[in-house]
């Protein structure tokens, strides 16, 4: 089985393990016959090709900026930062193969057999935010009347921001993809026109408690999907720093072991050598990793400058609330 874990330690470059490991995944799908690491192979052409070329990210990111200023400008009592970012080399990893081994297990559930290699290449095609754009926003307690909650203040700013969005940058060469994901709770503060483009997880918190507005674009000057995240600092902080952050690992992992129980190794090879590539990933050891522009002390204390585990930045942009003596109206 070819595996990304095989290339982590001979000192190469990023683009220089995607291009070895894309490569080693064509051979094999040619001597084996499967297809779908064939798919593996051109889905990571795609990383190669955003951390190669930046032209076009320039351009979008400047498309981008047009929103920060208008937000800068109409929402200037507010503080929010603007944060791009390509997906980490070992995150998407994990995430491709997470799509294989949910689309085989969910699939054997429901049919009691395996899905075609269609149906993988349909969940593989998922996978839409190599490139996402977080706003998260916070309204300083400076700005607050008495009585009033910066929560609810902030959440209703942030689905009236989020009623803007899909328009403004569907002007500037952006168009919204309708949302896969259908859910429960529908917030009336999402306007109708705009509801069907958004997966709305602060209506409905997963399982774990993260909360936020996800959009996903084409943009069609770049020729290339991405994600936006709209969330408040509250949101943010869980996330990133709360239980959010941990959980999520955690049931990942205990969802993982519950499906390859279901699943008896050899059956299908498809989910084996995915789940495997997965567990591999999540047993890496960082601080023996030899990877150019990257260092590990432990999983806590690392220095990316590739992308390989935290991805590569595209933007910072930052905004602090003016007007520290004024009150929201």
């Amino acid at each position: 089985m070819v595996q990304l874990t095989d290339y982590l330690y001979s000192g190469d470059t990023v683009l220089h393990i995607i291009r070895n490991y894309s490569d080693a995944l064509r051979k094999n799908a040619s001597n084996a016959d499967n297809p779908v690491d064939l798919s593996h192979a051109n889905f990571l052409l795609q990383m190669e090709e955003l951390l190669e070329h930046n032209n076009f990210l320039t351009s979008q990111s400047q498309r981008i900026r047009e929103f920060y200023k208008f937000m800068a400008e109409h929402y200037g009592m507010y503080s929010f930062t603007f944060r791009g970012r390509i997906k980490s080399l070992i995150r998407a990893e994990e995430k491709f193969n997470g799509y294989i081994v949910n689309s085989i297990y969910s699939y054997h559930t429901e049919y009691g057999t395996w899905p075609p290699v269609s149906e993988l290449r349909g969940q593989i095609n998922r996978f839409k935010d190599l490139i996402a754009y977080r706003i998260v926003l916070s309204l300083p307690s400076c700005h607050l009347k008495p009585g009033v909650s910066r929560t609810e203040l902030e959440e209703k700013t942030l689905y009236e921001i989020a009623n803007l969005l899909p328009d403004f940058l569907e002007e500037r060469g952006f168009s919204a993809q309708l949302a896969q994901k259908s859910q429960p709770v529908r917030s009336p503060l999402l306007n109708d026109n705009v509801r069907p483009y958004y997966k709305d997880y602060v209506a409905n918190p997963k399982e774990d408690g993260y909360r936020s507005l996800h959009l996903t674009l084409f943009d069609n000057m770049a020729r290339s999907y991405t994600e936006i995240q709209l969330r408040t600092k509250d949101m943010d902080d869980f996330a990133e720093i709360g239980e959010a952050n941990h959980s999520i690992y955690e049931k990942r992992q205990e969802c993982e072991r519950s499906r390859r129980m279901e699943i008896p190794r050899g059956e299908c090879l498809y989910f084996d050598e995915a789940y495997d590539r997965i567990i591999n990933l999540q047993n890496l050891d960082l601080s023996k990793i030899d990877v150019n522009m990257f260092t590990a002390l432990d999983k806590y204390r690392i220095n990316d400058g590739c992308g390989l585990y935290y991805g590569r930045l595209i933007l910072p942009y930052e905004h602090l609330s003016r007007f520290q003596n004024d009150e929201i109206d």
